[in-house]
């Protein structure tokens, strides 16, 4: 058995309907994430015991220590594996709407209002040329929080960020209720956002 096993859903995969569809929520996750968790671990296969034991969250932010051979699939599959372990969690069912806490008055600060941010995250979001994902996260120089784009399944945690709320915009995420209506499927997002859990996520980096 690998280090590494595919997460238990929070909540039932039609939970998030009509706004994503049970029948992506389930391929999505036993599908894609599991060959992302698969993935995950053939590549620490091949590293060190060291760097096999070291937690995923930092191997990430320490990938030039490893190989350059396996840099790469460590890169794609462990970022697929964290991305994806965060993202189920970022919604629940009945979600959306306003953020409170913490996490309200940070997006308040970083981005002038809640609003500009939304703004910012959908149009940024929906322009990713494409495979990736748009990002919330917490950059501990600036003590701020801040959105960023990444390319395919690669970490905000490689550029030294922790995040926070993550929208995966792989075509894989919404294509069989969406097709190629990207902003139709990031708009429809908003509704099912847990802003709990991304507050309590902001608050452990404060810990």
């Amino acid at each position: 058995m690998g280090k590494y096993e595919l997460p238990k859903m929070p909540y039932a995969y039609d939970a998030l309907e009509p706004h994503i569809d049970a029948r992506t929520m389930e391929i999505h996750h036993t599908k894609h994430h599991q060959a992302y968790t698969d993935g995950l671990n053939n590549a620490l296969a091949n590293l060190s015991s060291d760097l096999q034991n070291m937690d995923l969250t930092k191997l990430l932010t320490s990938l030039d220590k490893v190989p350059e051979n396996v840099r790469g699939a460590v890169n794609f599959h462990g970022g697929g594996y964290d991305n994806h372990a965060l993202f189920w969690n970022n919604m629940k069912p009945s979600g959306g709407g306003k953020p409170g806490g913490s996490i309200a008055d940070a997006i308040n600060s970083g981005f002038s209002s809640f609003d500009g941010f939304k703004e910012k995250f959908t149009k940024d979001t929906i322009a990713i040329q494409g495979s990736g994902w748009g990002w919330l996260a917490y950059n501990p120089q600036s003590k701020k929080v801040e959105f960023t784009t990444m390319p395919n399944q690669t970490s905000p945690r490689t550029k030294g960020l922790i995040p926070l709320l993550g929208l995966d915009v792989w075509e894989h995420a919404y294509y069989l209720k969406y097709q190629n209506r990207r902003a139709d499927y990031v708009n429809a997002w908003w509704n099912v956002i847990n802003w709990d859990e991304v507050d309590k996520r902001l608050s452990k980096t404060k810990a």
